[in-house]
């Protein structure tokens, strides 16, 4: 092997950010299953029968068994074609937004949803993130120092705003969260100079900071702002906004060191005392079943899928697929964050799944998508040291 090679760049099939996925994923089936159940149907059932007499479990669990020929397909297509056609993906999602804003009706609020048949519903911004991790990818890595001119600046901040701010008038506050949270890191780990990234610090820390005074100050009827003072003083609003909030803690709580239990008659999953304990606040479910050694163990399967992606992006020297890499991360922290700090009552709430455990096609596709995308890269990319990266002869010299 050549000296400007490592055998950690080495392509391969990442058999273990896979397994780490599946395990997470079969994680939310049972999850589901428990905070969906009826004891007066499945009490004495074994538990596959369990999870199949639960409508979102054994719903969850088809897409889960279907989930092997999305990662098949997307790391089979050529890996230059996402480079290629990232424009059109891109413009594609945005299309469905606009259609979504257009044509869809409002379910609290929010209208993120066109409707499918067999009830079920196709929520396009959740792929809205995959593409623009894909236009990002593509754009920093154009240049080795991205946004150093007008037009680089233009292009990026339009491709991480236009969707935003579509998603944003649907009423999907989260997903606008977790889009510039991609955007963020994305920069962050692009080679943007850091004047830009201290700029950009600084008008999120006032807006977030001009969102809670206008909160606190005029106060307002809007769902929006009652979240974060329902955030800021959660008991003045426990019959209203504060109450899932103050009755996920309680489930947590109620779990202690090893949890109730699952499938327990009367625990608070099984009374649904949490609103949308098997969606948004699935880690309520999780932490009265398993407590305080159950989340652990989430939490650890969370850290290794994060760090084993920042692993694989250090080695892997091709900037477009190293953004690929990164974004992907990006998009797994801020939903992981966003959904256990809500639930934990460290953030306001946001309605954000949590990533392969909540109930919700869209949603795990999309990080099934995601995932299948740095399989892809890790497959496929080169070992071989970019040129900028290789050391001159005096430098050989010497090692």
């Amino acid at each position: 092997m050549s000296i400007f090679e490592d055998k950690r760049s080495r392509p391969h099939f990442d058999f273990i950010l896979l397994i780490n996925m599946y395990l997470l994923m079969f994680m939310g089936v049972l999850a589901i299953s428990v905070a969906t159940f009826d004891p007066a149907v499945s009490l004495d059932l074994p538990l596959l029968n369990r999870i199949l007499a639960s409508n979102s479990g054994s719903w969850q669990a088809i897409f889960v068994v279907a989930s092997p020929a999305v990662v098949w397909f997307i790391v089979s297509i050529p890996y230059e074609h996402f480079k290629t056609f990232s424009s059109v993906y891109y413009f594609g999602t945005i299309i469905f937004l606009i259609i979504v804003l257009i044509t869809s009706s409002a379910i609290r609020e929010v209208k993120a949803w066109l409707q499918l048949s067999l009830g079920r519903m196709l929520q396009p911004s959740e792929f809205v993130k995959i593409t623009i991790i894909l236009m990002l990818a593509k754009e920093l890595a154009a240049k080795e120092k991205p946004m150093n001119d007008f037009r680089s600046v233009m292009r990026i901040g339009t491709y991480a705003l236009a969707p935003a701010a579509l998603t944003y008038l649907s009423g999907e506050t989260g997903s606008v969260l977790v889009m510039l949270g991609i955007t963020y890191l994305m920069l962050f780990f692009g080679g943007v100079d850091w004047k830009w990234i201290l700029f950009i610090t600084a008008i999120a820390v006032l807006g977030i900071a001009g969102i809670f005074a206008y909160g606190i100050i005029g106060g307002s009827e809007n769902y929006k702002l009652v979240r974060i003072l329902a955030f800021l003083d959660p008991e003045s609003y426990k019959l209203d906004a504060g109450l899932q909030s103050l009755r996920s803690q309680r489930a947590i709580g109620a779990g202690g060191l090893t949890g109730v239990g699952l499938f327990v008659p009367g625990s608070m999953s099984q009374l649904n005392f949490v609103p949308e304990d098997w969606t948004d606040f699935i880690f309520a479910t999780i932490g009265e079943a398993v407590g305080f050694v159950g989340t652990v163990t989430i939490l650890l399967l969370f850290l290794f899928m994060i760090l084993r992606m920042l692993y694989l992006s250090r080695f892997t020297y091709d900037k477009f697929g190293r953004m690929i890499i990164i974004g992907v991360m990006a998009m797994i922290v801020v939903h992981v964050f966003q959904n256990i700090a809500m639930t934990v009552g460290l953030m306001p709430i946001t309605g954000i799944p949590l990533p392969f455990l909540s109930y919700g096609g869209s949603n795990l596709v999309t990080n099934t998508i995601g995932i299948s995308l740095v399989l892809n890269v890790t497959r496929n990319r080169s070992n071989a040291m970019p040129a900028y990266a290789v050391p001159v002869s005096g430098d050989i010299e010497h090692q």
